[in-house]
């Protein structure tokens, strides 16, 4: 009878060790995105210059697409980057395009300005973009290729050298296998 309660126990104990120790090896906060690889939901977006832009207007361009928001810190410390990256790869059919979420007009113009970012940036202010494209945490970056497919995602501060080997490969049209995250750096 004991070696009866031995087996069950083991057989029952085992894998519900292996199954948690599986999971501390696992980062709660990483959740895939499904849409790798697929094409880029459709959004219009109304610009702080007060145009508006589809991303159907993009269609033929290497689109970088940045969440972000004024009081994110990782936001702040990737902003130069973003600026300095846009600079060197706009004239090179690559458009960089913000989309502010969850901040107010007044603080997402002083950021812009603070910063001296001049590519695009759009208001999203019922979070329908960023929920379209399962946004969970800022910043997030997607990179879609010409034809408006999502090649890579990466959740946290980008920095340079990253930017440019996914705007290239966005550019060949290759989509990355992982979304990729950022380290907290500061702002300072």
């Amino acid at each position: 009878m004991a070696w009866r309660r031995l087996v069950l126990v083991f057989l029952l104990g085992v894998p519900l060790v292996a199954v948690l120790a599986y999971g501390f090896t696992r980062d709660p906060r990483e959740i895939p995105s499904p849409l790798i690889g697929r094409p880029a939901p459709s959004f219009t977006l109304r610009l702080m210059d007060g145009r508006e832009l589809s991303l159907v207007d993009l269609r033929g361009k290497v689109v970088f697409l940045n969440f972000w928001a004024s009081w994110c810190p990782p936001c702040r410390a990737e902003a130069r980057d973003l600026e300095a990256a846009w600079r060197r790869h706009r004239d090179a059919d690559v458009v960089f395009l913000g989309v502010n979420i969850q901040d107010t007009d007044a603080k997402a113009r002083a950021f812009l300005r603070e910063f001296d970012v001049t590519y695009a940036n759009g208001f999203d202010p019922r979070n329908r973009v960023a929920i379209d494209y399962g946004v969970w945490g800022i910043p997030e970056t997607f990179f879609l290729d010409r034809t408006g497919r999502i090649t890579y995602k990466h959740v946290g501060a980008l920095g340079t050298g990253i930017i440019h080997a996914k705007l290239e490969e966005a550019r060949q049209g290759v989509a990355s296998r992982l979304e990729g995250k950022g380290e907290y750096r500061s702002i300072q």
